[in-house]
């Protein structure tokens, strides 16, 4: 940025204005945040630091002042800030919260990708996670994993098979891990199973299932909601999730679950038998042993709390 105080000293001194100069000086030492940057670093600034680094105090002054009123012109989502350098003063330009609030914002939005949930569920967060007895290992497990993860993204980690009765938050803590991967640069897709079911079903019409099985089985971090809540048709079962099991399983790519089943209720209640009422406990047993390699079970039980 130009010097605007030295700029502006030469020219009130070519017009003999020195005493406008020193009251405008005199305002801007009378800053508070000025004053305050003062008196915090004074044992580490220079003998004529505040003399020598009179432009950039005035600049510091001058751009937050346009910032308050709507008319800050430097850049953009930044705000000026004071800091040292080389025992002297100098302004640095640093994000604004709500700059900082915007860009996580576009990060969340192309990181985080959800089929058949409420635009609401990218808003949760683990911080808000109601920690309970009966869902203090589901919450430990989903930190340890994020932690695990997020060191080295490269190597297998078993992700969670969360199960249990409606309403116990499996879905909402899915959701905040998905948030907090994608709020780390981790791209995550949150799907509702059922809802899927019936997307796939309908890109049947438009050729458009090759490419909506590719973005599910191919993404980073899958989590697959609410599996078992819906018979499946053959082709959904085998050709659709088989092949998105496999596929992770092969490549290893963490997957995690919520159920109102167990695994075994699951394979036996729900996988083994199709839409048709056709009996087929091979291909669950199969379709279960590709769960069991990417996730572990974990309970989640308590109150319901979508009654409250």
């Amino acid at each position: 940025m130009e010097d605007v105080g030295k700029e502006m000293k030469r020219t009130m001194e070519s017009h003999n204005l020195k005493q406008q100069y020193q009251a405008i000086l005199k305002s801007v030492y009378a800053d508070k945040d000025v004053k305050e940057f003062l008196k915090i670093n004074q044992n580490k600034l220079d003998k004529n630091a505040v003399e020598k680094s009179a432009s950039k105090l005035y600049e510091f002054v001058n751009e937050k002042k346009k910032l308050l009123n709507g008319h800050g012109n430097f850049a953009k989502g930044y705000q000026p800030t004071l800091i040292l350098n080389d025992h002297l003063i100098d302004v640095s330009y640093q994000p604004t919260k709500d700059h900082l609030n915007l860009e996580r914002q576009k990060k969340l939005a192309k990181n985080f990708k959800t089929v058949g949930m409420t635009a609401g569920i990218k808003n949760v967060n683990l911080d808000d996670y109601d920690q309970t007895a009966d869902r203090a290992v589901a919450l430990e497990a989903s930190i340890d994993f994020i932690q695990a993860y997020e060191t080295n993204p490269k190597s297998f980690h078993k992700a969670l098979y969360l199960y249990g009765p409606f309403g116990v938050g499996k879905t909402y803590l899915l959701a905040a891990v998905a948030h907090r991967l994608s709020d780390d640069g981790f791209q995550t897709l949150l799907l509702h199973f059922p809802s899927f079911a019936v997307d796939i079903k309908n890109a049947i019409n438009n050729n458009q299932v090759a490419d909506k099985l590719n973005n599910v089985k191919k993404v980073p971090v899958l989590i697959i909601d609410d599996i078992g809540a819906d018979a499946m048709s053959t082709w959904i079962r085998d050709d659709i999730l088989g092949v998105i099991l496999e596929y992770r399983m092969q490549h290893e790519l963490p997957t995690f679950f919520s159920s109102n089943f167990s695994m075994e209720q699951l394979e036996q209640e729900h996988l083994s038998t199709t839409s048709r009422g056709d009996i087929e406990p091979l291909k669950a047993k199969r379709l279960m042993e590709r769960i069991k390699f990417l996730a572990r079970p974990i309970q989640v039980s308590g109150r319901n709390r979508r009654n409250n």
